[in-house]
């Protein structure tokens, strides 16, 4: 595997952990795992972000997705300036810089967060320097003007500076009329997080799921920020009913240009996982018998080659349930 290429393809790598440890846990390590190898995941995904190359696929209507750093990000060019969902993770602002000049040489006037996440997040503070208007769930705004702890990544998140916090929340849901398009920006309630938005391109029919959607990968759910399996599920749904077999779907992680099937495959994959779960822990059966027991192994071939394996995916379901 070419780490740069994983890291653009997916959002994270973990290519760069040492090769003994690499190799002990089958090529895929947890997040906790990871930590104790080397240097911990935050600071490998930042080593990665600092070279990783910007991609840029160009959808219609001025929009266009960048990955490389953190989560995909959308950009949306025209005579109101660029609009960006997400803002990646702040080394890799040589690079974003580069890409967002190549799409227009206009500034950045908004930025819509989808969530708190570093790999969402960490560019604002770069982004917002210039006065840009940051727009987000209010419970996003919170998480990032405060330390927070993710105990699944053994991190602690310092605040990001002032510039970078969101000045502009919302509760339930907002919309923007930019660029000719009209965004409406909807609350999912807890999923992956508890402050997790959409962000819906209506003359576009282009729709940024932020991280409630994972393309062909298990996703992570943040516990330490209310997220949940149940949430999950329901914000696929929510999706699911926000889009049509037209419409182009950007997860948070995964191939960047994503469809109604392929979320739908999403979506019955974390019922599926749930239910095996949840019958195990009625069964009375504890945590570690539960990962034992292997209730992701139909899914596995699929969804489990990545950051979050078949084993951590299953505590996080576990935890849920």
């Amino acid at each position: 595997m070419k780490s740069e290429h994983m890291l653009s393809r997916r959002g994270f790598c973990l290519c760069c952990i040492g090769a003994a440890g690499f190799a002990a846990t089958g090529g895929w390590m947890s997040p906790r795992a990871a930590y104790a190898e080397a240097r911990g995941l935050v600071s490998l995904i930042k080593d990665s972000a600092a070279k990783s190359v910007i991609s840029a696929h160009k959808l219609r209507n001025g929009i266009t997705v960048l990955e490389g750093s953190g989560g995909n990000i959308a950009v949306m060019d025209g005579n109101d300036g660029l609009v960006m969902v997400d803002a990646g993770i702040s080394v890799s602002r040589e690079q974003m810089t580069k890409a967002l000049t190549e799409i227009s040489p206009q500034p950045v006037t908004h930025l819509i967060n989808t969530h708190w996440h570093f790999d969402h997040a960490d560019g604002n503070a770069w982004i917002g320097s210039d006065g840009t208007k940051i727009i987000a769930h209010e419970n996003t705004r919170k998480y990032l003007s405060q330390v927070q702890r993710v105990e699944d990544w053994d991190y602690n998140f310092l605040p990001l500076q002032r510039n970078g916090v969101p000045q502009h929340v919302f509760s339930k849901e907002h919309s923007l009329k930019l660029n000719g398009e009209t965004l409406v920006l909807k609350y999912y309630g807890p999923a992956h997080t508890d402050g997790d938005i959409s962000v819906m391109f209506a003359e576009a029919d282009v729709l940024h799921a932020g991280d409630t959607y994972w393309n062909g990968i298990y996703p992570f759910i943040d516990h330490s920020t209310g997220g949940g399996i149940d949430g999950m599920i329901a914000a696929s749904e929510a999706n699911l009913a926000n889009s049509t077999d037209k419409t182009i779907i950007i997860p948070g992680h995964g191939n960047p240009v994503s469809n109604r099937k392929e979320l739908r495959e999403f979506r019955d994959m974390l019922v599926g996982v749930r239910e095996n779960v949840a019958t195990l822990k009625r069964q009375g059966r504890t945590r570690d018998e539960a990962v034992a027991a292997k209730p992701t192994a139909a899914f596995d071939a699929k969804w489990g080659n990545f950051v979050i394996d078949p084993g951590f995916f299953t505590r996080l379901v576990y935890e849920g349930v």
